[in-house]
């Protein structure tokens, strides 16, 4: 390795990983302001807290690489340039693409080291924080009794402390409200004028001990006369102990596997085979939908006899055979020829119609006929119209409930997709900004904190806007998941060769001449009207 790629390496690995510790921080701190409301409160420790933050950490890693790369190769370069060294490697003829060889290499490794995360440790670590939130949310606030307010935390008890000394134990004027007596006791509450409350050491059980106070009682009826009468009971004590388990603000694990089929927390394998089994799906869908509907529409089958007959086919019995005739849906193959003998075996497909149904009555042929109606009696019209009516009206409602099926499958097929190909683009942005932040540190020549994060945030700000645009044309099917997941890269990569030419053959981003030749010929105008009003 030559001393300059060690030059660029040491000048790389400092910004990137400042940088990188900077985003991971402000990322992890979005997303944990999601879940403060469902943390806060819950007693959790600082270590649930930091495996929290451990598992947000992992899944924030493809977001805050590449803004990690921006950021410090538009640093590098820029200090590079700022201190004229990158002139002086021009001047002895290394050129710009030789000089970014090493963050090349690098780059390279991290996008690999991306898409390593976004495969393997993303969906596991994923999976991880999803069930522990899932037990935070289950979990009962921590227990707090505060004075003067009532506590409910234990489940069918009410709590009220009116004072609270200093040391947390000694307490007074106390009130608790028992729920537990399930139609036995209509009313019982206990009052008493000063108490101790604790936990034990092994913090299991929460034990209160009164003293000088009264339990009031109200019998109920359990199941007896509704008039029959009972007495108030009034029990006075001395001492009166109440212990409570704890068991029930603990935290207890759930089962991971509920939440191991959401897209999240599924590798890249896991979501090809979701989106090929929903694909499958859909076309089942489509299929079902046209079975049912071409099931409705042969759902009158030809009128045959019930037990094999010879039927004689000549021109005489086909006449009379078509004055009535029942009403076809379907094309039956298989017409005789004249003066032929038909079998016709028995099927259970081709039983008579019930009584009562409309018979056709043809006394012409059909192309005389103004519609298919007319070919019935007229007293079937109206039952006619309204069966059809319900039929239409039926067959709508399953094509709708169909579609929507159809509908949500696509739906969930274009998420699953996008989520798969973000993976892949997510890592080759890394090599994109590259192309991006070095040329562009080279064009400003300056380094520090200043301008490169500025230049990084506009860029970036840019790639989050695309991403969440072209997720949005995904979603609504104008884009596919391939392509809304690619889009970002692809609109990014024409602005990095264009700024990667510029800063190649030192041209500057943008040429003021011509602006400064209009400025200044703009001023001389100026000063000569001046010069003619005061003359």
């Amino acid at each position: 390795m030559k001393q300059i790629d060690k030059l660029l390496l040491k000048s790389f690995v400092g910004p990137f990983f400042v940088a990188f510790g900077v985003a991971l921080f402000v990322l992890i701190m979005q997303f944990l302001w999601l879940y403060i409301d469902e943390i806060a409160g819950k007693g959790v420790s600082i270590f649930i807290m930091l495996e929290l933050i451990g598992y947000l950490s992992i899944s924030t890693f493809p977001m805050a690489l590449p803004i990690a790369v921006l950021i410090s190769s538009v640093m590098v370069m820029g200090n590079l340039a700022e201190r004229y060294e990158l002139s002086s490697f021009k001047s002895a003829g290394v050129s710009l693409m030789r000089v970014m060889v090493p963050l090349i290499f690098t780059c390279t490794s991290i996008a690999l080291f991306s898409f390593f995360c976004s495969d393997y440790l993303i969906p596991k670590a994923n999976l991880q924080f999803r069930s522990r939130l899932f037990d935070i949310r289950k979990q009962k606030p921590a227990l707090s009794i505060e004075k003067g307010t009532f506590n409910e935390d234990f489940r069918l008890f009410i709590i009220r402390v009116g004072k609270k000394e200093k040391d947390g134990e000694t307490i007074g004027d106390v009130i608790i409200e028992d729920q537990t007596n399930n139609g036995k006791v209509k009313f019982n509450q206990i009052l008493s004028d000063s108490g101790q409350m604790f936990t034990t050491t092994d913090k299991r059980f929460f034990v209160m001990n009164l003293f000088n106070g009264a339990q009031y009682q109200e019998p109920g009826n359990n199941g007896m006369q509704q008039k029959q009468k009972f007495p108030f009971i009034r029990t006075n004590f001395k001492s009166w102990q109440k212990v409570w388990d704890m068991q029930e603000f603990e935290m207890n694990p759930t089962d991971r596997d509920r939440f191991s089929t959401q897209r999240s927390m599924l590798s890249m394998e896991q979501l090809k085979q979701s989106v090929d089994s929903l694909e499958t799906m859909m076309w089942n869908g489509k299929q079902e939908m046209a079975s049912d509907l071409l099931l409705n529409l042969k759902r009158q089958p030809l009128l045959r006899p019930t037990s094999p007959v010879t039927r004689d086919t000549s021109k005489k019995e086909k006449v009379k055979a078509s004055k009535r005739i029942r009403p076809v849906l379907s094309t039956q193959a298989g017409t005789a020829a004249s003066g032929t003998s038909v079998v016709i075996p028995p099927s259970p497909a081709t039983q008579p119609f019930p009584p009562g149904m409309p018979i056709q009555e043809l006394s012409k042929t059909l192309p005389e006929y103004p519609d298919f109606l007319a070919t019935f009696p007229k007293k079937y019209h109206k039952d006619l119209l309204e069966d059809a009516l319900r039929q239409v009206k039926l067959n709508m409602t399953t094509v709708d409930n169909r579609k929507q099926q159809i509908i949500t499958r696509k739906l969930e097929a274009a998420k699953t997709g996008y989520e798969l190909y973000t993976k892949h683009s997510f890592a080759l942005v890394c090599i994109v900004f590259l192309f991006i932040g070095g040329p562009m540190g080279a064009i400003i020549r300056k380094g520090g904190f200043g301008y490169p994060i500025l230049v990084s945030i506009i860029f970036f700000v840019t790639f989050v806007f695309l991403t969440i645009l072209c997720r949005k044309l995904a979603e609504s099917f104008v884009l596919t998941p391939f392509w809304a997941a690619m889009m970002p890269c692809v609109v990014m990569m024409p602005v990095g060769a264009f700024l990667t030419s510029r800063a190649v053959n030192d041209v500057q981003l943008f040429s003021t001449d011509r602006i400064d030749k209009l400025v200044r010929w703009i001023g001389k105008k100026l000063q000569r009207n001046d010069l003619k009003t005061k003359d």
